[in-house]
């Protein structure tokens, strides 16, 4: 082992020993979600099992690893569902894990998805034990974990995959890693579209940071010519000494006043610093975790060069699918919005969602659902912005704000609309942040009801119609 690993080691370990209660949190998360499926399922007489790796999407996941892509279907309607609209990292890894064990691709995809989930609960708390502190990462994680739709991160899908990628990207931009956070961005974009969104996270940031130190150059050249432009002050002659003054006997020293430790309620003298006595420790500074305005790490010579090459990266996974699937159509660079479009699938700024919530309020019973659309679409407005309002990092913000347009403004999959926001973590950062505050009784009854309610619901849900 090299000394660069030797040194690298303990800090993975203790990385690892802090995010454990998250880990071991969302484990447990999980298991009640799997259990409850378990047995709603086998009291229906269905397969909890087949239900989560091969109905819906995982099915079209898994015959790409099987039969590569090509596999289309006609509906009457005219409509054409192509496999070409699921992106490649996924399969890949189905076929992968195929390939070196006796799994089946669907077991692959089984697999695929409880490994990235744990990575992306890692991520999560990574992420936002950096900007708010542990107790707020490990709030953060359970949150994702109990989300009503959190039954999808043990499925054979590709948000937990992307999630992963997504969070440990943020993380790496957080900290400074560009060729880190560039390349977890180019697999990103080779799981799923809106790997969009940490493309931008990563172009927006790197560009502010590149803005910021031409800023802090100019400012410091202007500094220096200024200084060189100052006019010389010729010397003033150094007038002749006075004589001396006789001294006066000096006075009996005072006692002295034995030095009092400054309390909460010690006066400061204005003007005054504080003085610590000869032999005295001065009191530790607590270990405070960077906050919302915490820079990225400083950069050192290499820091412009390895930006770019992350900038470079980041956009390599979706434009290179993009571009392939539009030369193997044989209609160019926006071939893959045709291939979408054969799902009905597209983006109109929310007009037909919109459409879709106003045709609710046509009769009481469907009206009450429309009534629930609305306050979930104002919740997620309200969370995003609390998140700027609280100052979040930029890279954070500007991952959010794209998933939530993407997923809300999406033309159609209505019922997808939960699972599609589903990567959208930071929006629950200002939640994580309001139960580390509270008391730990407090916050774990909340988070304890919660995933009592989200394993139901998702029992409930995949036994029903589940995610399309």
């Amino acid at each position: 082992m090299t000394d660069l690993e030797t040194r690298a080691a303990p800090t993975r370990a203790g990385a690892l020993r802090r995010a454990a209660p998250a880990l071991a949190g969302y484990v447990a998360v999980r298991a009640l979600g799997l259990l409850a499926l378990f047995l709603w399922s086998t009291a229906r007489d269905k397969s909890a099992y087949t239900l989560l790796t091969a109905r819906w999407d995982a099915l079209w996941y898994v015959r790409v690893a099987e039969l590569g892509y090509g596999y289309e279907v006609r509906l009457a309607n005219g409509d054409v569902h192509s496999n070409l609209a699921f992106f490649p990292l996924l399969p890949w890894l189905e076929r992968l894990v195929a390939a070196v064990s006796p799994l089946s691709y669907a077991d692959g995809g089984f697999l695929v998805a409880l490994v990235s989930s744990l990575a992306a609960a890692w991520g999560i708390f990574a992420v936002a034990d950096r900007v708010y502190g542990r107790r707020a990462g490990v709030c953060a994680v359970l949150l994702w974990a109990v989300l009503p739709v959190g039954i999808v991160q043990s499925m054979a899908y590709s948000e937990s995959l992307f999630t992963a990628l997504a969070a440990w990207s943020l993380y790496a931009v957080l900290t400074g890693r560009w060729v880190t956070a560039g390349t977890l961005a180019l697999f990103a974009g080779l799981t799923r579209p809106v790997g969009l969104a940490v493309v931008a996270a990563v172009w927006v940031t790197a560009l502010t940071a590149f803005a910021r130190e031409r800023r802090a150059t100019g400012a410091s050249a202007q500094d220096t010519q200024n200084a060189r432009d100052a006019p010389v002050v010729p010397d003033t002659p150094v007038a002749p000494v006075a004589p001396a003054v006789p001294v006066t006997p000096a006075v009996p020293q005072a006692t002295a006043i034995p030095h009092t430790p400054a309390g909460p309620d010690t006066p400061v003298v204005p003007g005054v610093a504080a003085v610590t006595p000869v032999g005295t420790q001065a009191p530790p500074v607590p270990d405070t975790p960077p906050g919302p305005g915490t820079p990225e790490a400083p950069a050192g010579p290499g820091t412009p060069f390895r930006r770019i090459l992350g900038m470079v990266l980041a956009p390599l996974g979706t434009a290179g699918y993009v571009l392939w699937v539009g030369h193997r159509t044989g209609k160019g660079p926006l071939g893959y919005l045709d291939v979408q479009a054969g799902w009905r699938n597209g983006f109109d700024g929310g007009w037909a969602f919109a459409r879709f919530v106003a045709d609710k309020f046509t009769s009481f019973p469907a009206a009450l659902a429309g009534v629930g659309l609305i306050i979930g679409v104002a919740s997620v407005v309200w969370l995003y912005v609390t998140g700027v309002r609280q100052r979040q990092p930029l890279p954070l913000l500007v991952y959010t704000g794209v998933v939530t347009a993407l997923a809300l403004c999406a033309s159609s999959y209505f019922g997808s609309k939960p699972r599609l926001l589903l990567p959208a973590f930071p929006l629950l950062l200002p939640l994580a942040l309001a139960l580390a505050r509270a008391r730990i009784r407090s916050s774990a009854a909340v988070l304890g009801a919660a995933a009592v309610a989200s394993a139901l619901y998702g029992a409930f849900w995949l036994n029903g119609s589940g995610p399309p």
